[in-house]
């Protein structure tokens, strides 16, 4: 392998892990806000959560059901997103290998 090669493979595997890392944390922002947020809700605001949908309140619906919908949710986006990222990569780097 010659050194621009090299070059090539460290400035494209640069890329994709800042890449990456801009979308694990932008997942990891929502996640915490998410976790974060519940408690400061019912910290500040008790009466905003404390009203009941089918029975339970709205905290311990978001807790039982909802938290776990939105992490499957944040989980299916950064799966998707982080599957993007790799196909555009490979496909720039096919694409400068035919050159």
């Amino acid at each position: 392998m010659s050194m621009r090669n090299d070059a090539d493979h460290a400035a494209l595997l640069a890329r994709v892990l800042k890449r990456q890392s801009r979308l694990g944390l932008a997942v990891a922002a929502v996640f915490v806000v998410v976790l974060v947020g519940l408690p400061l809700a019912n910290m500040f605001s008790p009466a905003s959560v404390e009203f009941k949908v089918g029975g339970f309140t709205a905290t311990w619906l978001f807790l039982g059901v909802l938290f776990y919908i939105v992490t499957a949710g944040l989980a299916f986006v950064f799966v998707n997103a982080s599957n993007k990222i790799e196909d555009e990569t490979i496909a720039e780097y096919r694409g400068k290998a035919k050159l």
